[in-house]
């Protein structure tokens, strides 16, 4: 397989791929560009801090990555991003540190758009979002507390805010109504 084959797999692969150094965007296919609503001039060259919907998340989910791709070298969750058009979607995001020691040196990552099995349908803050995620990944409050680096009963209260906007009774239906919107 020659270079362009590599190219040519990049480029026509089925989800959104992204090459990285320092947290910065070196290359990007045609789909991150439609997923986004943003041309690959824009992209290139810019922080992934472009993509997310606070300063506030891209340092803290940061912060929270470095050590699990230390560790294992590579890392995935769903969390909620954010389109060039300022709309908020859920994505399955992936990726692998090129160097382990480096973890945001150099990565590729992948990114598929949630958005038609998990539709965005309250406004959230963004420690709601960050609940709200690790919720739809299963984890207790206390799990979310030491993740979110919070108290347990703070997660509770962010977890009965989420059911108070999504008119949810128990937290099954919270994360029910999480997952369809």
């Amino acid at each position: 397989m020659d270079i362009a084959d590599y190219r040519l797999a990049f480029e026509m692969a089925p989800v959104g791929l992204v090459i990285s150094r320092n947290r910065t965007m070196v290359d990007c296919n045609h789909h991150v560009c439609e997923m986004f609503g943003i041309s690959r001039e824009l992209l290139i060259g810019e922080s992934f801090r472009l993509l997310y919907p606070s300063a506030d998340e891209y340092e803290r989910l940061g912060r929270r990555m470095e050590p699990i791709l230390n560790a294992r070298g590579h890392y995935a969750d769903n969390r909620l991003m954010k389109r060039a058009n300022g709309e908020i979607f859920w994505c399955h995001v992936s990726g692998r540190a090129l160097n382990r020691e480096r973890p945001h040196a150099s990565g590729i990552w992948a990114f598929e758009d949630l958005s038609a099995e998990r539709p965005v349908r309250a406004e959230l803050t963004a420690r709601e979002r960050e609940v709200a995620a690790r919720l739809l990944d299963g984890m207790t409050s206390k799990e979310i507390g030491r993740a979110l680096e919070i108290s347990h009963r703070t997660v509770e209260i962010y977890r009965a805010r989420l059911m108070r906007k999504y008119g949810a009774s128990t937290a099954a239906d919270l994360v029910q109504k999480l997952l369809v919107g």
